[in-house]
């Protein structure tokens, strides 16, 4: 009898499996807009230069009200209408209406985001790779089940490259950290999801396709 790898990280010893769903909600995508626009509002030197406190909470709340909070109520409420059967959405059938929420959600966030002069080029940026990569995931999702960690990775990822290819401040700790991040996030799911190589792959590279286009398309 041939074991898959897939089957030997299913026996991981519990206490590492119980670390990787921790990471896995953690880093899981619906958070990761808002961790790339913490960064950028607290972080980051000159994206929001000279705001005061407030305004970069309310800024930092508007993000994730749109990119956190509206799809995972999409999700609960799925759920608590009988549409899904988790809130881990298992099977690509129930994974179809929460990316298609998401996208309009998403693209709500990146048009008002646009269209707000006071924003970095980079948050624009980023939020158009989010509008971008649930396109593709809702595309791909007719194929594969693609993995939405792995997409979320391939985003945080690239948007560091990018910041460390055109910004004059230092980058390359924030590149290691989001590297170390994919890393530890994409062994999260591989030890406690059904997802493939394949799925992990295609998925991060989505990512990266996605931050790339959001960068040309709103550079």
């Amino acid at each position: 009898m041939v074991i898959t790898e897939e089957q030997e990280l299913s026996k991981a010893p519990l206490p590492l499996r119980l670390l990787a769903h921790f990471f896995s909600y953690l880093f899981h995508p619906i958070f990761i807009p808002g961790y790339i626009t913490a960064y950028l509002l607290y972080l980051h030197p000159f994206a929001f230069a000279g705001e005061d406190d407030r305004y970069k909470l309310f800024k930092l709340a508007s993000v994730v009200f749109s990119t956190t909070f509206f799809p995972a109520f999409t999700v609960l409420l799925l759920k608590q209408l009988g549409f899904a059967s988790s809130m881990q959405l298992r099977t690509q059938k129930e994974r179809i209406i929460p990316i298609v929420a998401s996208m309009i959600f998403y693209f709500w966030a990146f048009y008002v985001s646009k269209n707000q002069p006071d924003n970095p080029p980079e948050l624009v940026q980023m939020l158009c790779a989010v509008f971008v990569s649930s396109i593709i995931a809702l595309t791909a999702n007719n194929f594969m089940k693609i993995s939405l960690h792995a997409i979320a990775m391939g985003i945080l990822v690239g948007f560091f490259i990018m910041m460390a290819w055109s910004s004059v401040v230092p980058m390359g700790v924030f590149v290691a950290i989001s590297l170390l991040i994919a890393g530890i996030t994409g062994t999260s799911r591989m030890l406690v999801s059904d997802h493939t190589n394949r799925e992990m792959g295609w998925g991060f590279l989505t990512g990266l396709i996605s931050m790339l286009i959001g960068m040309l398309v709103s550079g």
